[in-house]
């Protein structure tokens, strides 16, 4: 699932956190910002998110899937993950919510892409 957050007026790191996901570190190559949040009491499986963040725009473009389990070989990012369904849905829901300011004069808005 793929979506943008448009009007984003908040403290990023702190907002991830308070929806309970952990930070991944950055992508080398594209620089975009990964976040978790595990659905158990271990790593697998667990939401993953792909961050980029536009601040002159003030906007975010998320990517959120679920890793159902780790990579089978070792350097491989290969993965069973889904994009798409209920469960995908109501934590793309989730996060709206959080990065949604409180005020309504500057509530972010959403689009998918």
């Amino acid at each position: 699932m793929k979506f943008t957050v448009k009007n984003f007026n908040g403290n990023l790191t702190d907002l991830m956190r308070s929806a309970g996901y952990h930070f991944d570190g950055a992508d080398q190559k594209t620089k975009e910002l990964k976040f978790y949040r595990s659905l158990s009491g271990g790593l697998f499986p667990r939401f993953h998110i792909y961050l980029q963040q536009d601040r002159s725009k003030a906007e975010l473009f998320i990517s959120l899937h679920i890793d159902q389990k780790a990579p089978v070989y070792q350097g491989v990012a290969a993965h069973g993950g889904d994009y798409e369904g209920e469960v995908v849905e109501k934590e793309g829901e989730h996060l709206r919510s959080i990065l949604t300011p409180a005020n309504p004069d500057l509530q972010s808005s959403f689009d998918d892409f």
